[in-house]
């Protein structure tokens, strides 16, 4: 008999010293990182262009040769790479090009999710791709008037493209490059 009661005794101290040493698991409260960013304000492009269209207020252009440019975001280590090409009976090479770029990056991204773009009053047909997950472009678009202009633009961070944590500068961006498509028209005389 006093060997069972030392024996309870033994197991119930045992009991007692490995469960309660442990640290109590609490979970963590929700949060959100809390990030502002300035309201969106535009202005025309002031480069000459056969394009044209508005531009956020805080960013930079940088002009480049063949009438492309680079929109930089400095504030948040970002830039909208544009680039254009004159459709000369090539617009269906122009087309798949575009695609090929967007889906270089299905290596890496957990969904690509096109978007159509049509504006008959300034003859602008394109699309506009979100490329989710870790891939190195996570906006992508093109846009054409079908028989003379053609340009591409890409969002580029110079970070390692972790996605969760630059998906709120992705968000932000992109109300800017769908304010870029609504308001481009194509010039005639540059």
């Amino acid at each position: 008999m006093y060997n069972r009661f030392l024996v309870g005794l033994f197991l119930s101290l045992s009991l007692v010293i490995t469960t309660s040493c442990k640290d109590d698991v609490l979970p963590k409260p929700q949060g959100y990182l809390s990030l502002e960013y300035p309201n969106n304000q535009y202005k025309e492009l002031t480069v000459k262009r056969p394009y044209q269209f508005k531009i956020p207020t805080q960013s930079i252009i940088v002009n480049e040769k063949n009438n492309w440019l680079k929109i930089k975001y400095p504030n948040l280590k970002a830039s909208i790479d544009i680039t254009y090409r004159p459709v000369k009976n090539n617009l269906v090479e122009l087309l798949t090009e575009a695609e090929k770029l967007v889906f270089k990056h299905a290596v890496k991204a957990e969904q690509i999710i096109p978007r159509d773009f049509i504006n008959d009053e300034n003859s602008v047909y394109g699309s506009l791709y979100e490329i989710t997950g870790n891939a190195a472009s996570h906006l992508q678009f093109h846009a054409t008037d079908s028989t003379n202009n053609f340009i591409k633009g890409s969002l580029y961070f110079y970070a390692k493209p972790n996605y969760d944590s630059i998906l709120p500068a992705v968000a932000y961006i992109k109300e800017d490059i769908l304010k870029l498509m609504e308001s481009l028209e194509w010039k005639t005389n540059i």
